[in-house]
């Protein structure tokens, strides 16, 4: 028995006390200049009017006329309705109603909500005390500390100073930047800026499209990560992340990088890229290419492990290095670093190059090739120090063979034309009758050795300056010296197509690294995140409480 008084004793008091946990605060009225209860008017309400001022659990009214329903716990507010929450958040409206039930408030005509941060104008806001959330659903303006922000519809979360923004959002910056977009979340502290699906960031100078990005509103920097692109003076730069500082007037890209320059008819891919637009110079790495279009619409390509493109329109300077790779027409070129100046119209190529064209193969410490400045095609060439050129016999089994100190040349169609090889030249060449016969292989030296071409093959040969020379028989010249002293033919290294431009391990590396950019693509379909970091001016990355 004492059990079972027990028992009701405990649910009475769990009930009760429950009851008293849920008991809601009344609202106060602490003054109103007139006060009327009509109840044919209004049957529950107090009817107050003139300089009213009431209170609800930490919440201030202020108003010109009230309908204060005692009962729903529940009133009505007319005309110069003021409500603040402490020192934090302060509404004005022409018209509110605040339940005191739940902690919910509307308000209408005019709504201006001022916090130490912002401030938002609308005509028809919603609060919700109880979840600290700001709702609108009627054009609203924000203005925080000069960035000015509209939308058809938003909310603001007052515990983490947070607005989120739908449909036909804009951003207007005191740097004058607008970013618009139709789903944006935006921190009041520190301006930072969330934009998901179609969204644009656009100032004087720039053009920036993303579908899930983020924009310092303070410092004009942000990070985009899903179909993203930059139009950076007359530059387009897309890649799966890019990084973007108009204060430093530079952008980065990481993963499936494509910048296509307008102004000087190039296109650049690779998998990490740089450009500072004030000095006019792109850093480009991982599988780096270049494609340069030419005034008779053929294509040069470059290739190295590193490649800086630096100049301005009609002088523009491109490097590439090490490994470095090009590829023209017929023509591929290898070498340490290549150098192309369009103003001079020059080509270098340093350090253990080697050059083809057609069958033709030409190594030599350094290499200059020279185009023609009005029709871009190839004009000469220059081949300095151990100048050396060698075609293998179309008909046989050699290789003919021209040496000498330097090697000069000229080209047609962007074919070499003619060879002078000048200073201790030598020769080994196999000769034919029209029959297509071997007649000999021509062994001499001289000082200067000419050679012509004719569709690609040598068709002449003319020694100047006392020349010595043998015809052997092919039976009388031994295998060991038909070839010149450092000859070596780099023919498995050709490059004919532009899949051979890159280095098997190159291949390999993209191959390795294609699943790990798909798995990274689709982290991006998530929002970004970086709240919890600041990024700096300078564009690195420091995470809050870093002493560095």
């Amino acid at each position: 028995m004492k059990a079972v008084q027990y028992s009701l004793i405990f649910i009475l008091f769990a009930f009760f006390g429950f009851g008293l946990a849920k008991e809601k605060k009344k609202i106060i009225i602490h003054h109103a200049d007139f006060t009327d209860i009509d109840k044919s008017v209004l049957p529950d309400a107090a009817i107050l009017t003139g300089n009213i001022t009431a209170e609800h659990d930490g919440i201030l009214i202020n108003c010109n006329k009230a309908y204060y329903f005692e009962k729903e716990n529940y009133i009505k507010l007319f005309g110069s309705v003021r409500m603040n929450q402490g020192d934090t958040v302060f509404m004005d409206s022409h018209y509110a109603e605040y339940n005191g039930m739940n902690g919910f408030a509307y308000a209408q005509g005019n709504v201006v909500v001022r916090s130490p941060d912002s401030t938002i104008e609308t005509d028809t806001l919603r609060f919700n005390r109880n979840e600290n959330l700001i709702s609108y659903n009627t054009f609203g303006t924000i203005n925080n500390k000069g960035n000015v922000l509209t939308s058809e519809k938003g909310k603001y979360f007052l515990n983490e100073k947070k607005f989120q923004f739908f449909t036909a959002v804009k951003i207007v910056t005191t740097q004058g930047t607008v970013v618009n977009s139709n789903h944006l979340d935006y921190y009041e502290v520190p301006q930072h800026s969330y934009v998901f699906g179609p969204s644009t960031i656009v100032n004087k100078e720039d053009y920036i499209y993303t579908e899930n990005g983020f924009y310092d509103v303070k410092n004009d920097l942000g990070k985009m990560v899903k179909n993203s692109y930059i139009w950076y003076d007359k530059r387009k730069i897309e890649g799966d992340s890019i990084y973007y500082n108009k204060l430093k007037d530079f952008a980065s890209a990481t993963n499936n990088v494509r910048i296509t320059d307008t102004v000087n008819k190039a296109k650049i891919t690779g998998h990490y890229a740089e450009m500072y637009k004030s000095k006019d110079s792109m850093y480009v790495t991982k599988k780096a290419l270049v494609r340069m279009l030419t005034q008779e619409g053929d294509s040069a390509y470059f290739h190295a492990k590193r490649i800086l493109l630096t100049g301005p329109e009609k002088d523009r300077v491109i490097r590439g290095y090490p490994d470095a790779r090009m590829l023209r027409d017929s023509m591929s070129g290898k070498a340490d670093s290549i150098h192309w100046s369009e103003k001079a119209g020059l080509t270098q190529l340093i350090g253990k190059p080697v050059l083809w064209n057609g069958e033709s193969q030409l190594t030599g410490r350094v290499m200059h090739l020279i185009s023609n400045l009005q029709t871009e095609q190839l004009d000469s060439l220059k081949v300095l120090d151990n100048a050396f050129a060698i075609q293998k016999d179309t008909l046989g089994t050699g290789y003919n063979q021209i040496k000498g100190v330097n090697l000069y040349g000229k080209f047609k169609d962007n074919n070499l034309s003619e060879l002078d090889f000048v200073k201790n030249a030598e020769i080994i060449y196999y000769m034919y009758n029209d029959k297509h016969e071997l007649v000999g292989i021509d062994k001499g030296i001289c000082s200067h050795i000419n050679a012509i071409f004719e569709e690609k093959q040598i068709s002449s040969v003319t020694k100047f300056v006392a020349p010595t020379s043998e015809l052997y028989p092919e039976s009388e010249l031994p295998e060991n010296v038909r070839v010149l002293k450092d000859f070596k033919w780099r023919g498995d290294e050709k490059i004919n197509t532009l899949e051979e431009i890159f280095s098997g391990e190159e291949v390999k590396k993209e191959q390795e690294g294609d699943k790990e950019r798909e798995d990274k693509k689709k982290d991006f379909e998530k929002p970004i995140k970086v709240q919890n970091e600041t990024i700096n001016p300078k564009g690195k990355k420091k995470v809050k409480g870093s002493k560095k």
